[in-house]
């Protein structure tokens, strides 16, 4: 069996569980609430405006759903397909909430799509929308997926802004900043009256027309604003992006990285049958890759754009090099293969088959629906396509299980084709779909019993087993989860056995054939290791804390804290000896305050009554200095670019600094043109034209605050760059 064919026989079974597995719900009908008859006649024209909704595999948001709609006729499009991105076969519902106080309640949608129902998940409804605020929501058990539609009364007057957006372009490097330069795109459209103008702010400047992307080539952080007015004069929110550029890094001399690898079918001495297909992979992690060539048996290089496949038979070269968009070319690589003609024809048609699968009554008749699996297999040349034909219908294309809710009796034929042209005979089988028994609202039933050898206090020895049991007298049980710490819910099978030592909580659910979930209850209980003797001592540590001066000697007090660990019987006491004093029980760490030379003792005993060999630290405490009154010294300067004015052009940078010779310096804060203070951790770049006042003050560790100082300074705009070349004249004489 090949490669190709092992990986579709999966994915057909893949498919197949996810079918078998998905709730009944998934086949129940779109539901809609029925016009009024006066409304009828608008309803049947409601095409004019389309309301779609999209889901995928997410259960909190919907892909994509319409935040507004014009009152009137309207159809609503609800689609949870493969195409719009519901790989897992996940049921999702359209529900409008029909009871919460705040909202329209005249429209009863209740639409129910799969990828594997019989619309392939797309489906449509007309209905009659008033102005006003509809609530949606998906009604499975557990998904999140919540939105609101707002409705208005129509008519020809724009109050609705354009949207807008933007867009930042450029080269990368390997952090998100762009190299060089940053090109930011905007976008606007309004459907009503139209856009009129958009305009951009770069870096809080003055908001200008926008008629040209906006290139951004000096280095730094930039911000971008944007917005857009409506002919009919409304204005969006203001958006925005930001961005670092960075400048362009050092030139690079570096050739790329580059590789090939050989792919196809082989024989049992390694050839390649009837074709090889060649790949050939570069990198460059500086400029990066330009071009990559190849070269076929000592042919003329050319240019490789896309795998090479190389069919006819005997012994071949594949040459390769790649260049970097620095003009660095790698050393000429290669690989050699040889391909052989494959064996003779094949003129055996595909084995194929069918199941019926589905829930069945005692006459063995399917109950709601039934779905057929075709499988198929080719020893040849391989299976090329399955057909089959419902109930008489034209053959067409199998691509999963099929699912039949229609009630009454039915047959599918099947077929298969290889990729040599066999076609196998015509298969076929036959079953009865009945509709369900009365829907199942009540849960099941579910209960634990924790076993096992327990001691004393009720603890279970060694290990213990918890066995989860349900019953459903309605529609039979379907699955029982359980967790195990908290950790996430599995499919109980047998009966849990817990061997790790410590408190455990076993968590249990169970949900029967009609999707009803039972409540999560609970086991708790704690398993201990079976009792060995323990011979070990427990291992002992201190660690000695508080304020050190330069010699290393602690100021006013040092804190001894004791630990201790023992992995066998666990530790049963503490015991320290303070300056030779007797050893007394450790339970708290121990503070010395007297001025001197100190040593502390200590040991640890375990619960078999081992004893740690005594340990001791030794340190020395001093009495602390006198307390500092004395507030910081602070200063601060201001530098830049200055006109004949003394004016800052451009920008001025104001640096503060701040000294204490006692407690130490440890906050700067500063306040620039009177806004609140904030803490000072680099200099100041002020770049705003005007005049300016930069506040600062210093504060030590013992609380000292100094008085406010200030500078002041005013910074103008830079005059417009020079573009005129001198006039230059000669003359001879």
């Amino acid at each position: 069996m090949t490669g190709r064919l092992r990986r579709a026989l999966r994915a057909t079974v893949a498919v197949v569980l996810l079918c078998v597995t998905l709730p009944a719900l998934w086949l129940s009908p779109a539901k809609a609430a029925v016009p009024k008859p006066e409304a009828r006649q608008q309803v049947s024209q409601a095409a004019a405006q389309v309301l779609t909704w999209t889901a995928d595999n997410s259960m909190t948001a919907y892909k994509d759903v319409p935040a507004t709609a014009v009152a009137g006729p309207a159809t609503i499009v609800f689609e949870n397909s493969m195409a719009t991105g519901s790989t897992f076969g996940m049921t999702h519902t359209l529900t409008f909430d029909t009871s919460t106080p705040g909202y329209n309640h005249d429209v009863n949608v209740n639409i129910i799509a799969s990828p594997y129902d019989a619309d392939g998940g797309r489906h449509e409804i007309q209905v009659n929308l008033t102005p006003g605020k509809y609530r949606f929501f998906c009604a499975i058990p557990g998904h999140q997926m919540v939105g609101e539609l707002v409705v208005t009364s129509g008519g020809s007057t724009d109050t609705t802004a354009p949207q807008v957006s933007a867009n930042v372009s450029g080269e990368k490097d390997a952090d998100g900043n762009y190299v060089g330069s940053a090109t930011v795109t905007v976008s606007a459209s309004d459907t009503e009256s139209g856009v009129d103008r958009v305009e951009y702010a770069l870096d809080n400047g003055a908001f200008t027309t926008y008629s040209a992307p906006v290139s951004v080539n000096t280095a730094g952080s930039h911000t971008v604003q944007y917005r857009a007015t409506d002919k009919a004069g409304n204005v969006s929110p203001v958006g925005s992006v930001s961005f670092t550029v960075v400048a362009p890094p050092a030139k690079d001399t570096t050739a790329p990285q580059v590789s090939a690898q050989v792919a196809g079918d082989k024989d049992a001495d390694g050839n390649y049958v009837g074709s090889a297909t060649v790949t050939v992979s570069a990198s460059d992690s500086e400029s990066g890759v330009d071009t990559v060539e190849y070269s076929l048996d000592s042919q003329p290089f050319a240019l490789y754009s896309k795998a090479l496949t190389v069919d006819q038979p005997g012994a071949h070269r594949v040459s390769y090099r790649a260049t970097d968009k620095a003009g660095n070319t790698s050393a000429v690589a290669s690989v050699t293969f040889t391909v052989v003609v494959p064996p003779a024809k094949d003129t055996t048609a595909p084995q194929v088959s069918a199941q019926v699968a589905g829930d069945k009554d005692a006459d063995g008749n399917y109950v709601g629906s039934a779905t057929v699996t075709v499988s198929a297999t080719d020893t040849e040349s391989g299976v090329d396509k399955v057909e089959y034909a419902l109930d008489g219908a034209s053959f067409t294309t199998y691509s999963a299980p099929i699912s039949v809710n229609k009630t009454g009796s039915h047959t599918v034929q099947y077929r298969a084709t290889d990729k040599a042209g066999n076609v196998s005979p015509v298969g076929s089988v036959s079953f009865t779909v009945v509709a369900p028994p009365a829907k199942d609202t009540t849960a099941p039933q579910v209960s634990a019993q924790v076993a096992g050898d327990k001691d004393a206090d009720g603890n279970y020895v060694g290990s213990a087993t918890v066995t989860v049991s349900a019953s459903d007298s309605e529609s039979g049980v379907d699955t029982v989860e359980y967790s195990l710490d908290g950790q996430p819910f599995g499919l109980y099978s047998a009966p849990v056995a817990v061997k790790q030592p410590g408190a455990h909580t076993v968590s249990y659910r169970a949900t029967d054939k009609a999707g009803n979930a039972s409540d999560v209850a609970s086991v708790s209980f704690t398993v201990v290791s079976a009792e060995q003797k323990d011979t070990t001592p427990p291992l002992a540590s201190a660690q000695v804390a508080g304020d050190k001066d330069t010699d290393g000697n602690y100021v006013g007090s040092a804190t001894v804290t004791v630990s201790a660990t023992d992995t066998e019987s666990g530790v049963d006491r503490v015991e320290y000896a303070l300056d030779n004093g007797a050893f007394t029980t450790y339970s708290a760490p121990v503070s010395v305050n007297t001025a001197g030379s100190h040593t502390v003792q200590y040991r640890a005993t375990d619960k078999a009554g081992n004893t740690s060999p005594v340990a001791s630290v030794s340190f020395t405490v001093v009495a602390p200095p006198a307390k500092d009154t004395t507030a910081p010294q602070v200063s601060a300067g201001v530098s830049g670019t200055k006109d004949a004015d003394g004016n800052y052009v451009g920008s001025a940078t104001v640096t503060v600094s701040a000294s204490d010779s006692e407690s130490g310096v440890d906050t700067v804060e500063y306040s620039l043109d009177s806004q609140p203070f904030a803490v000072y951790s680099k200099a100041l770049t002020v770049d705003q034209p005007g005049p300016h006042r930069v506040s600062y003050r210093a504060t030590d560790k013992a609380g000292n605050t100094s008085a406010v100082a200030s500078v002041t300074f005013t910074v103008v705009v830079p005059p417009a760059k020079d573009t005129t070349a001198p006039q230059v004249s000669a003359g001879v004489s």
